[in-house]
């Protein structure tokens, strides 16, 4: 568990720097790791909330959050994030629904790595209904798979120019932060290990570490559009990765 703790740690330094939880590659990493598939989801809803807590928490603080773009989207998200996680799919499926997820998240977030190249930053109306309608698709998808689907909010919201690049960034760390909480609530829906989950406290510990060095590279040093394309890259790289896995 040493090595798999390590990249938990160096996943959340990333992922934090980019407000983002990291739930998609902590999945995959337990997968490569071929750890009890009935465990997983919810090891990896639980770091994202720890990481993501002390973005949300800082957000908060510097009073980046602007709940008339977030609301419409957790209006949407909650409900299908539960029922989501309340589903009970096979490993084999899960492990393709997965490999899509983070192939399109790594897209995604590659995508708006070039959108911070623009600094005319016009924001744009998006209906209620439009957002409502995205963020149920997204948390439907997140709820199944146990990420928080902010890596799929955050690119959509810059593609959209529904915001300002920090209310978007705050947006989706509160964004992954609700929707990770409603997963696990839905994911105790399902049978759970509880004394296995407790077993995996090392994880825990390093992905909190990391998240609060990933805070603080954030603010220091690395541009977000810097942290966006290490982190696109990361997520493409373990996607062929699980795609290798899955063919061969």
């Amino acid at each position: 568990m040493i090595i798999l703790s390590i990249f938990f740690f160096i996943t959340a330094i990333l992922y934090s720097s980019v407000g983002f939880g990291g739930g998609s590659t902590y999945l995959a990493l337990m997968l490569i790791w071929e750890l009890p598939y009935y465990i997983f989801p919810i090891i990896a809803l639980f770091c994202n909330i720890i990481v993501v807590s002390g973005n949300s928490i800082n957000y908060l603080r510097s009073g980046d959050i602007n709940l008339r773009l977030l609301i419409p989207y957790l209006f949407g998200s909650i409900p299908f994030a539960f029922f989501g996680a309340s589903i009970s799919i096979e490993k084999d499926l899960f492990e393709i629904l997965l490999f899509f997820v983070l192939a399109i998240a790594g897209i995604f977030l590659f995508i708006e790595n070039k959108t911070l190249n623009n600094e005319q930053f016009e924001i744009k109306k998006v209906s209620n209904i439009l957002s409502i309608f995205i963020g149920s698709i997204i948390g439907f998808v997140s709820g199944i798979v146990g990420i928080g689907g902010g890596i799929f909010l955050s690119p959509i919201l810059f593609l959209m120019r529904a915001g300002y690049p920090k209310h978007i960034a705050a947006t989706a760390s509160l964004f992954i932060l609700i929707n990770s909480i409603f997963g696990i609530t839905g994911q105790l829906t399902k049978n759970i290990v509880f004394d296995e989950f407790l077993n995996f406290w090392p994880l825990f510990l390093c992905v909190l570490i990391g998240g609060q060095i990933g805070n603080y590279l954030n603010i220091k040093f690395l541009s977000n559009k810097t942290l966006a394309l290490i982190t696109s890259l990361l997520v493409i790289f373990v996607a062929i990765r699980m795609g290798v896995r899955l063919i061969s």
